[in-house]
């Protein structure tokens, strides 16, 4: 036992005589910048806050210091302990307790919880695969046999049966537009619909034609489907929630984004639409002009006219031939060989086309895109999961109270399905929580537990107008959901002790809004106010300008001019000459413009004037080189005239002003701000000496980056 004591005391002794150095090694590593109200600030967290607000990469290599860079850092600096000193009088004051703060918090937090509530990693691949398939486009057909999400499993089997019985007949080599047409004739013959069933007959040649698609103009697994095949090749079954749908892919075709084409159409209806198109052909070959061409041999009379230009057309609005025609490498202002298709002979001229951005471009398109569907709810459903397994989810429906074979589960849904009825699907469902007397938990997600009231609650809520289907289908599916909703709230609720880089965003958003509300308080709306102090500001800052410093030519008016605008409706009224020499004689008597309009009034002659208002007034004051009212050589007392419609206007320059001062209310804005700079510096010094602010100047000085 001695030995063993002696060991500990030794261990003890030699980490004690140690404790210093570590602790000085990691002060070295991370020193105190500046202290506010005894609280530390660390160089880390500095340098975290300024490389984001220059824009640099922390982890870059640090680059030669210059005096621009020292004086980033050194005003950066004085921001930061500016803002810690305010923060801490915005926390002494309660500011973080304010209702509406905590209410504008709340709305943010929302908004900002989005991205942290899915697998991000989910997301970033999804994105990166939506990005790889833009820039291909395929050509397919499909057969469908419906099937809803919520059918009976023997339905569903039936359905899957027969979607293998043809694309069994597909692979063998059947020809697929026929094997698309029979379907068709089948489902509408025995569909419950009459008019339905009169159309039995009524199929496309092409029945099942998509035409062409890119990324996000199908529905996500089907998609997927088409674009994980190679020409040629047909899909087994491929189930969504409309049913199964067994695709042939015709072709894969580099995507050019969206193009303008010209084209020379000759329909097959046209007993030489052959020759018609390579005589075409030939005068395009011979040099000639392609929309003259266009304009002579065209059956599309809709674009012969323009020369043969077609509307600007994504690939979805263009038949498959000329999407392939111009994905096959065709340049801008080149044209194709005659081609034939299911409707005639055409000639295709590449006008223009666009390419698709970079990744980072098409980022916000994607997202936008990606608001519905199994896409945008696969990186929800994924981090669901992984939150199932962090917080220990347990489904009593699923967990046996024995290990015996054939045990009883711990808990059911069959509680819930008793009070379910078909009127859930018309949205009119209603039903009595009383009738649910089994309260035993059906799941459980960390600390919280839910129970068939619950389940029923949800459903209810959440009712709509829905396809009948089987009622225990309906009832699991929405369990399905309810247990997901739940998961994900829990995990919300606990984002913050569970998600630091979170936490610390939260954290950011609660310290600007406190900012901004101790400004406001303190600083701006102070300023809006205090009138009195304003007055006493403005007697002192208006003495410290100089006229003669361009700096302060805000606070001066510059040389102005009054003038006065009396408009003449119609110059059949009173001749434009008659009435400079009425004005003139009253500026030089020192009439005012009531006046002015007097006098021409009692010139007007009332009986070619028509004009309501034969003469109006107006009166102007403009600074000289801040108007366009007067020319250079008007600037001085007189009358000038201007041609208005069927009459003008008189311009009376009555009075030049010399450059002088603004009043406090005719400079307010420039004079405001100033008062708030004012009120900004005066609260800043108080609260450094109040939270006695300490700057470790050597630690700044040493920072490169």
């Amino acid at each position: 036992m001695g030995k063993v004591m002696k060991k500990i005391t030794c261990f003890l002794v030699f980490s004690f005589c140690f404790l210093p150095l570590f602790v000085s090694a990691q002060k070295a590593a991370d020193p105190i910048i500046f202290e506010v109200g005894g609280k530390p600030i660390y160089k880390s967290q500095f340098m975290r806050e300024f490389l984001r607000s220059i824009g640099k990469d922390p982890a870059a290599a640090p680059t030669a210091c210059t005096y621009e860079k020292r004086k980033a850092l050194e005003d950066y600096v004085q921001l930061y302990v500016n803002f810690q000193a305010k923060l801490a009088d915005a926390y002494a004051l309660g500011y973080d307790t304010l209702p509406s703060l905590k209410r504008e918090l709340a709305s943010y937090r929302d908004e900002l919880a989005a991205p942290y509530l899915i697998d991000s990693l989910t997301m970033q691949n999804l994105l990166h695969e939506a990005y790889e398939r833009n820039h291909y486009v395929l050509h397919a057909a499909h057969v469908l046999v419906p099937c809803t999400e919520t059918a009976l499993p023997a339905d569903t089997a039936k359905a899957y049966q027969r979607a293998m019985e043809l694309y069994n007949r597909a692979v063998i080599g059947e020809d697929f537009y026929h094997i698309a047409q029979e379907e068709m004739r089948q489902q509408r013959a025995t569909h419950m619909d009459p008019e339905i069933r009169e159309k039995a007959n009524q199929v496309n040649p092409t029945e099942g034609d998509l035409g062409c698609f890119t990324v996000f103009d199908m529905i996500y697994a089907f998609e997927s489907a088409a674009y994980s095949m190679q020409p040629g090749e047909v899909s087994k079954p491929v189930r969504t929630r409309y049913g199964y749908h067994v695709i042939k892919l015709f072709g894969r075709y580099p995507y050019y984004g969206k193009a303008q084409l010209a084209h020379i159409w000759v329909p097959d209806s046209d007993p030489n639409a052959k020759g018609k198109i390579n005589s075409a052909y030939e005068h395009l070959q011979q040099g000639e002009d392609f929309g003259k061409v266009a304009r002579n041999h065209s059956g599309d009379r809709n674009s012969a006219t323009n020369g043969g230009l077609m509307p600007e057309l994504s690939c979805n609005q263009l038949p498959p031939a000329y999407v392939a025609a111009v994905s096959a490498g065709l340049q801008e202002g080149e044209y194709t060989e005659p081609f034939h298709t299911a409707y005639g002979w055409h000639i295709v001229k590449l006008i223009k086309q666009e390419t698709i951005p970079p990744f980072e471009s098409m980022v916000p398109y994607y997202k936008s895109r990606m608001t519905r569907g199994e896409r945008s709810t696969r990186p929800q459903h994924i981090f669901a999961e992984q939150c199932k397994a962090r917080y220990n989810f347990v489904d009593f429906t699923k967990q046996k109270t024995s290990k015996k074979r054939n045990a009883p589960y711990a808990a059911s849904l069959a509680a819930v399905r008793s009070v379910i009825t078909d009127s859930i699907f018309s949205a009119i469902f209603h039903y009595d929580s009383m009738q649910i007397t089994d309260m035993r938990p059906l799941f459980q997600i960390g600390d919280k537990q839910y129970n068939s009231r619950q389940l029923a609650r949800y459903i209810y809520k959440n009712k709509k107008v829905r396809q009948l289907c089987d009622l225990d289908v309906f009832v699991e599916e929405r369990y399905k959901e309810f247990i997901e909703a739940k998961v994900l709230e829990y995990a919300d609720n606990h984002l913050e002790q569970d998600n630091a880089e979170f936490a610390s965003l939260l954290e950011e958003y609660r310290h600007g809004l406190m900012i901004f509300a101790y400004n406001d308080k303190m600083v701006w709306s102070r300023a809006l106010r205090d009138s009195a102090g304003f007055a006493d500001f403005y007697a002192k800052a208006s003495v410290t300008h100089n006229i003669d410093d361009t700096n302060d030519a805000v606070y001066f008016w510059d040389e102005r001019a009054r003038v006065g605008i009396l408009t003449v409706a119609d110059s059949a009224c009173l001749a434009p000459e008659k009435a400079v020499k009425i004005l003139t004689k009253g500026l030089k008597k020192g009439a005012d413009l009531s006046e002015f309009k007097s006098s021409l009034m009692a010139k007007v002659n009332a009986k070619k004037c028509t004009a309501e208002e034969p003469v109006s007034i107006d009166a102007q004051t403009v600074e000289k080189g801040r108007q366009d009212l007067l020319q250079p050589a008007e600037w001085r007392m007189g009358v000038y005239t201007r041609p208005q419609g069927k009459g003008y206007r008189c311009l009376v320059v009555q009075q030049m002003l010399e450059p002088c001062p603004k009043s406090a209310i005719e400079a307010r804005g420039y004079y405001l701000n100033d008062y708030q700079n004012y009120l900004e510096q005066e609260v800043l010094s108080q609260l450094r000496k109040k939270y006695n602010v300490v700057i470790h100047q050597d630690v700044v000085d040493e920072i490169t980056y």
